[in-house]
């Protein structure tokens, strides 16, 4: 919202357009949360690119036309991981891999930006939301709070009790009011396991999550905190680091596996 209203007021007859990258790789769904941001069909974000959509160049190059003629700029939501028709992710660097043998994403954002600026001459700028949107807890919600303090006093009494190879997951029991409770799930289930959105969460020509997304993401925004805050900045909490023997043998990592050292 706040990019908006900077580039919105900003706007000449040139048009411009500005790409937002959020992270996510191959599920969109931090890329669709943004959908939250409008009020009203003409606020940003007016297109959002979901890696569940397959990207089509003419069809969004015309979109961004439309809208940055009839409102002089247009804001865009990418996901870092979207992919072609032919499920190439259009930002993979091939040349370097994760720790899950994944090719390195080298931004989506850009290459979107430099075909937006070759194709339609609008001057376009790029935003990478990384670490600084994941780590903003000054902008938690309520709901974020107390299910980040449940899944954490879950997964200790899990330890406590000898469990072992879980990853607590949240449950959601309805929506409207909102209501959820915390489990269990073996860690098998989930790592390295993609959960995309469903496609008829997704409007029909893709460019923007529908009414069902919103109405499970909205409760997720829900409540206000006030946080605290000192000499202007926010006061986080700072633990003493209480080192433990390691029980774990090292690591090795070699190439695109990771083993571990029976030396």
């Amino acid at each position: 919202m706040e990019i908006a209203a900077d580039v919105g007021s900003m706007a000449t007859d040139d048009g411009s357009c500005c790409i937002i990258e959020v992270m996510g790789r191959a599920a969109g769904w931090i890329a669709a949360g943004t959908v939250l941001a409008k009020r009203r069909p003409v606020d940003a974000p007016h297109i959002i690119l979901m890696p569940e959509v397959p990207f089509e160049q003419e069809r969004f190059l015309a979109k961004v036309r439309e809208i940055a003629s009839a409102l002089k700029y247009c804001i865009v939501v990418v996901g870092e991981g979207l992919k072609n028709a032919a499920g190439e992710e259009i930002a993979a660097d091939k040349t370097k891999r994760d720790a899950f043998g994944h090719p390195v994403l080298s931004g989506a954002g850009e290459r979107l930006a430099d075909l937006v600026e070759e194709s339609l001459s609008l001057k376009t700028r790029t935003v990478k939301l990384g670490y600084a949107q994941r780590a903003a807890a000054h902008l938690a919600s309520e709901t974020d709070v107390e299910e980040a303090a449940a899944c954490g006093e879950a997964a200790v009494r899990a330890a406590v009790a000898g469990k072992s190879g879980y990853m607590v997951k949240l449950v959601r029991l309805q929506n409207n009011p909102y209501k959820w409770t915390v489990d269990l799930q073996a860690l098998g289930d989930i790592a390295n396991v993609e959960h995309f959105i469903p496609r008829d969460w997704i409007s029909e020509d893709g460019f923007l999550p529908n009414e069902k997304f919103i109405e499970y993401a909205q409760p997720l925004i829900e409540g206000e905190l006030r946080l605290p805050v000192e000499g202007g900045l926010p006061k986080f909490v700072v633990l003493e680091k209480v080192p433990v023997a390691k029980k774990l043998l090292p690591r090795v990592r070699t190439g695109e596996t990771d083993l571990v050292s029976r030396a």
